[in-house]
This record gives C-alpha cells, sequence and structure tokens, in this order.
C-alpha cells in the first residue's frame, strides 16, 4: 500500500488507484494479521484497562478502599495473584474477536473508499473531508456486530480475577447462555456500537488527516519527494497519534460499556463491588451512577493503560496492515509461479518478494 511504486500515500480510505487493486479477500487476511499481531503486543494492557473499568470502588476518593489504585500497583498484583499468565487473561476470545474484527473493518473501508469513487465523492471537497470519518464509523459498526460474542467473553475472562468463575471461553459463553439466553452474549452491544462509531471515525479520520499533513510538509521540505511514498515510519507514528487522541475522546463511553458486559458476574468479592444487572438498564443510568457515586474521575478508570494500549495497538495495527497488504499479493503470486514451474527452480520463483 504505502510502498507501491509512483504511488503518494493519500491515506487508508483515499489512497490512489493502485495498479493492481487487493481484492476483498486480500484487504481481510491483511487486517486479520495486522490485528492478531496487535493484540498480542498489547494483551496486558487490555487487562489492566478492564480490571479499573469494572471497579466500582472510587480510587483515591475515601470510603471502601479500592483492590487497584495504580497501574504499576495493579501490575504487581495481578502478576502475584495469577502470575505472568494472568497478563494474557482473555487473550484466547481476544484473538477470536480480533480476526473478524479487524477483516471485516478493513473490507468495509474499502468498500465505503469504492463507493465514494463511484459516486465522485472525490470530486467535492467537503465530502473529500468527511469521507475517511464515515467511512471509519460505518467499518467500526460493521466489525462490532460481526464479531461482539468474542468482545463480551474477552472482558468477562480479562475481569473475574481469581478465583475464576469460568475456566475456559467455552464454559464462559455456556454460562451467559444459561443465565441470560443467546441475547446475553450481545448484552452492552447497543452501547458499545455507540461508544465503536465515534471511536472508529476519529482514528480512521485523523490517521487519513495526519498522513496527508506529513505527505504536504515532506513535499514543502523537499519537492524532489513530493510524490515519494509514505514511510513505515510515518505509518507508524500517523497511527499512534490518532489511536490515542480517539481514545481519550471516547473513554468514558468505553467505560459504561465494560459495565454492561460484566453485569451479573459473581467474581471474588475481594475485587469488590460487583456490577448488578439492574445497575445497567440504560446508558444514561450507567453514566450517571458513575458520575454520582464514583465522581468525574470514575469515567475515566483505566485511561491512562487504555491509552498506553490503543495507540501502539493502532500503530502496530495500521504498519502491521500496510506491510501485510504489500506481501501477501507477493508471496501468493511467488508461491503460484514457483507451483507452476512443476519443480519451482525456475527463475520466477527467484525474483524477489520486495
Amino acid at each position: 500500500m504505502a510502498r507501491r511504486n509512483g504511488k503518494k500515500k493519500k491515506g487508508i480510505v483515499e489512497q490512489e488507484q493502485a495498479a493492481v487493486e487487493p481484492t476483498p479477500a486480500m484487504t481481510a487476511a491483511a487486517g486479520a494479521l495486522a490485528g492478531v499481531v496487535a493484540r498480542f503486543v498489547v494483551g496486558p494492557l487490555d487487562v489492566l484497562k478492564i480490571r479499573f473499568q469494572v471497579q466500582l470502588e472510587p480510587i483515591g476518593l475515601g470510603g471502601l478502599p479500592s483492590k487497584y489504585t495504580s497501574m504499576r500497583q495493579a501490575l504487581v498484583t495481578i502478576v502475584k495473584e495469577e502470575g505472568v499468565k494472568g497478563l494474557w487473561r482473555g487473550t484466547v476470545p481476544g484473538q477470536l474477536l480480533t480476526v473478524p474484527y479487524t477483516a471485516v473493518q478493513f473490507v468495509a473501508l474499502q468498500q465505503c473508499r469504492h463507493l465514494a469513487q463511484q459516486y465522485g465523492v472525490h470530486d467535492k471537497p467537503r465530502l473529500q473531508t468527511a469521507m475517511p470519518f464515515l467511512s471509519g464509523a460505518v467499518a467500526g459498526a460493521a466489525a462490532t456486530i460481526a464479531s461482539y460474542p468474542f468482545d463480551l467473553l474477552r472482558t468477562t475472562l480479562a475481569a473475574q480475577g481469581e478465583p475464576a468463575v469460568y475456566r475456559s471461553m467455552t464454559e464462559a459463553a455456556r454460562g451467559i447462555v444459561k443465565q441470560n439466553g443467546v441475547r446475553g452474549l450481545y448484552r452492552g452491544l447497543g452501547v458499545t456500537v455507540l461508544e465503536i462509531m465515534p471511536y472508529a471515525a476519529l482514528q480512521f479520520g485523523l490517521f487519513d488527516a495526519f498522513n496527508k499533513a506529513c505527505d504536504r510538509a515532506r513535499a514543502r521540505m523537499d519537492p524532489a519527494r513530493a510524490d515519494d511514498p509514505a514511510s513505515g515510519l510515518q505509518i507508524f507514528a500517523c497511527g499512534l497519534a490518532a489511536g490515542m487522541l480517539a481514545k481519550l475522546a471516547t473513554h468514558p463511553l468505553d467505560v459504561a460499556k465494560k459495565r454492561f458486559q460484566v453485569a451479573g458476574l459473581q467474581r471474588s468479592v475481594s475485587y469488590g463491588q460487583r456490577v448488578t444487572p439492574e445497575a445497567v438498564r440504560t446508558l444514561k443510568q450507567v453514566v450517571h451512577d458513575i458520575a454520582v457515586k464514583e465522581g468525574l474521575p470514575g469515567l475515566f478508570k483505566g485511561a491512562m493503560p487504555s491509552i498506553i494500549k490503543a495507540a501502539p495497538s493502532a500503530a502496530v495495527t495500521f504498519a502491521a496492515y500496510d506491510w501485510f497488504l504489500y506481501h501477501l499479493p507477493r508471496l501468493l503470486n511467488h508461491n503460484a509461479a514457483a507451483a507452476a514451474d512443476g519443480n519451482g527452480s525456475s527463475s520466477a520463483s527467484q525474483r524477489p518478494l520486495h
């Protein structure tokens, strides 16, 4: 994507038509692989974020003591009580969430770009500016709906602590269905879509805007490099900034979402008060209760690990997606040429992938 010769980098949503347009299947594969890499890298930060978000006790405001008081203390406590593996709780459903989520997300972005080109959006400056944000919102909503049960299971397993309520993803799914029916696997879907649409809109829209700003700056400093594609470092840095700002802006909705997802989870009382189903009837009620009982900081519980997680996660995802989208077609073409040769020793099989 960023490395195609003779093409100026225009961003995920508005990049110029390449000589060989990636197919939806290739886009889905690159997105899924990028998501898997990013999810594994930031897994411990995700667990820390969830533990803070589902902790009802205010931090540092008196009253009942909270189990987790800081990132460092939480990290030490989890490792001491649950071992290092506790930092990757919920990894399996997390990865199963990531594969369909990122695959659907990048395919939806690709399709939105095609529709924008088909209806001449790029000829209208105002719509062209808004398109990355609108496409991101649509892609985020589609990806969330496609993968939501895994998101709920990941949150449940990451939040439960020790002794574990559920020992595996399958056991958790059965327990939730037994308690609340199949609809229990979709508890909090509405607020999640409401949270993910502005988050994805900001993440992809800002990423596109930052990339264009970098392109313009490079052109001003060195006109001879105006048409150079974006470097991997530029993609990583723009993804880092976009992920951080998007997460900060939407974090209160993420806290509310986690309360919906763990409502009724009978985890050990050593982790503090439990979230009851009666406490999450509406989003307005949840936000109001958090603000009244936990103060304004309650709406930003887990913000630090969340932002520290979101920034590198977005950066790794964009950079890995760019890498896989560039290399996968070449790898497949390389293997196809080798297979057609019969013994794989022809000159075609010796061509470099770059």
